[in-house]
C-alpha cells in the first residue's frame, strides 16, 4: 500500500524518502549499489516477492534512481544500474551501516558489511565537515536553522522543537547541542 504523497513540502528528507518508496526501495538500492544488477539476484538477495520486487523497481526507475538495460534479447532480460541520483544514496546507506554497526556492537554482534578505502583497505567512516573548508568539526556542538528554501512548515518545525533540542542531552563522548 503506497501512503500519501509528499509533493509540495520543502524537506531534502521527504523528497529522498518519496525517491526511494519504503524500506524494499532501500534494500534494492544497497544490492544495486553493491553490484547486483540482475532481476533474480536482487530478489534472492532481499527475499521480495516477485509483485513487491517489480514494483519497487519500476518505482525506483521512474524517480531517476536506476536505469533497466536490457542484457539479452530473447527471451528479454534486464541489469537494473544505479543512475548518478541512485549513486548519491550511497552516502545515506554508508550512514545507515555505521548507525547499525552501532547498534549491532552495543548488543555483542560484528558488522555484515566493512566499508574500506580501495587502495589501502583502511576502513573509512562518514564524518561531519565544515562546510566551507572541509575539515572535520569533531564533537562540536551542532544546531538546525532554516536553510534557504525553508518554507513555513519548517520553519514552524524549528520553532516548535527548539524548546526540547535546548534541553537534550548530547550522546556520551560528545559535545552538546541542539541536533547532535
Amino acid at each position: 500500500m503506497r501512503s500519501k504523497s509528499f509533493d509540495g513540502m520543502a524537506c531534502s528528507i521527504a523528497e529522498v524518502m518519496a525517491a526511494v518508496g519504503d524500506r524494499w526501495g532501500l534494500l534494492i538500492m544497497r544490492d544495486v549499489l553493491l553490484g547486483l544488477t540482475r532481476y533474480d539476484d536482487l530478489r534472492r538477495s532481499t527475499g521480495a516477492t516477485n509483485a513487491t520486487l517489480s514494483d519497487r523497481l519500476k518505482s525506483l526507475e521512474e524517480a531517476g534512481l536506476i536505469e533497466k538495460r536490457l542484457y539479452q534479447a530473447r527471451p528479454p532480460r534486464h541489469d537494473y544500474v544505479p543512475t548518478l541520483r541512485g549513486q548519491d544514496l550511497a552516502l545515506l546507506l554508508q550512514a545507515m551501516v555505521q548507525i547499525g554497526d552501532t547498534w549491532r556492537r552495543r548488543s555483542g554482534q560484528d558488522a555484515p558489511l566493512r566499508i574500506e578505502q580501495a587502495t589501502s583497505g583502511r576502513p573509512v567512516q562518514l564524518v561531519l565537515a565544515d562546510a566551507e573548508t572541509g575539515m572535520p568539526t569533531g564533537a562540536t556542538p551542532l544546531r538546525v536553522a532554516p536553510g534557504p528554501g525553508a518554507d513555513e512548515a519548517m520553519q514552524w518545525r524549528l520553532a516548535m522543537g527548539a524548546e526540547t533540542r535546548a534541553m537534550r542531552v548530547a550522546p556520551e563522548g560528545q559535545a552538546g547541542g541542539d541536533l547532535l
